[in-house]
């Protein structure tokens, strides 16, 4: 009998040991779509950057007991056809429990339908057109809309004294939604759009472009593009000697700008969700372990991103490790006040919005520096 109870009493204990390991060991698993290669694998390398910044901070904060959290990346080459593939077999992998990215408008959208028919929770650090949240009810972003961006630049430019303004901007869902509403913004303070021009994606040579809107004389330009085509509008600009000043969307905030653009930067305004030299600790921290790591400044793309994964993570945390699909997107709806490096964030339960402010900055001798 006395063997009998030793023999149960070992079985007990080493069922209870296998269990404490295995829940010890429990992984929970998110997806990231983003660009890698193509045309965009420049922003899809400083997510994922920051994404491994973010994520180790998280699994060494013991935040999380008794699980660990990986991310599963995914190339979508910035094509909405891709994107889809992704979804599915992220949704497929009963293991994943929430998405991130990707990273333009037009492919986190199409990609969203897929998520959200499954309940999948995705979450954006760049998808601003204003209809990225009505796709379904587990699109989160944390990105502010051109809908609130194009009529805070146009509020700003109008303080100023500026009256007329000509748009150009890129030939996508997003280029599109940041013209018209920054057009909105300009005609509901009662000033005047003398032109929008839209071009192509790839394309480097604005000359025409800028020409033809020089004609109707505007007060000023809004850029409504990446850094890339903002640095070469800059370039061309001064080299046909325009002197018109230049507004921009927040997508134009990156060191990279200024390497490109050189001098034809200066005097350029935009708004942008953050600043490299902000002496918040936690932006310090973010900026020194980026450059520690990647050799390079982090620039906004890569902040969004670091937040985002942060902002995914915390739900997590709050749930816990029985965390799903439904409870997680539960806990996204109800962040609140997350101290992210791109300002407080916080979603509206409802529409799953962003609550967040926007910085006024200003090129200044080859560097951006805040605006009062």
């Amino acid at each position: 009998m006395k063997m009998k109870n030793l023999i149960l009493g070992l079985v007990a204990m080493v069922s209870m040991l296998m269990a404490s390991s295995a829940f010890a060991e429990k992984t929970i698993m998110l997806g990231y779509s983003l660009p890698l290669t193509g045309s965009h694998a420049q922003y899809g390398e400083v997510f994922r950057n920051s994404a491994k910044l973010q994520l180790d901070k998280f699994n060494k904060s013991g935040k999380l007991k008794g699980a660990k959290v990986e991310i599963v990346y995914e190339d979508s080459k910035s094509d909405p056809k891709e994107a889809i593939n992704i979804a599915r077999k992220f949704v497929d992998n009963e293991q994943i429990v929430g998405v991130l990215g990707d990273f333009t408008s037009t492919v986190s959208m199409a990609a969203g339908r897929v998520y959200g028919m499954e309940g999948m929770p995705q979450l954006s650090q760049t998808a601003s057109h204003p209809d990225f949240t009505k796709v379904g009810n587990c699109q989160f972003r944390n990105i502010t809309t051109q809908a609130y961006e194009g009529p805070f630049v146009a509020k700003w430019a109008e303080g100023l004294g500026f009256k007329k303004f000509a748009i150009i901007a890129i030939q996508n869902d997003w280029g599109i939604s940041a013209a018209e509403n920054f057009e909105k913004g300009i005609k509901e303070l009662g000033g005047e759009i003398t032109a929008i021009e839209y071009f192509n994606p790839g394309n480097r040579d604005f000359r025409s472009i800028l020409t033809k809107i020089s004609r109707g004389k505007p007060e000023a330009v809004y850029l409504c593009m990446m850094y890339e085509e903002g640095a070469m509008v800059l370039q061309q600009k001064k080299q046909l000697g325009i002197k018109t000043p230049i507004f921009g969307t927040s997508s134009l905030y990156s060191p990279k700008l200024i390497e490109l653009a050189g001098d034809s930067a200066d005097g350029l305004l935009l708004s942008s969700t953050f600043m490299c030299d902000s002496p918040e600790p936690n932006v310090v921290e973010f900026v020194s372990g980026y450059k520690k790591n990647y050799e390079s400044e982090p620039n906004m793309f890569a902040a969004q991103a670091y937040d985002a994964v942060g902002i995914m993570l915390d739900a997590i945390a709050k749930v816990g490790p029985g965390v799903t699909r439904s409870s997680l997107r539960d806990a996204l709806a109800q962040t609140k006040d997350y101290p992210g490096v791109t300002g407080s964030t916080t979603f509206d339960p409802e529409t799953r919005e962003p609550v967040k402010g926007l910085a006024r900055l200003k090129v200044e001798n080859g560097s951006f520096v805040l605006v009062d």
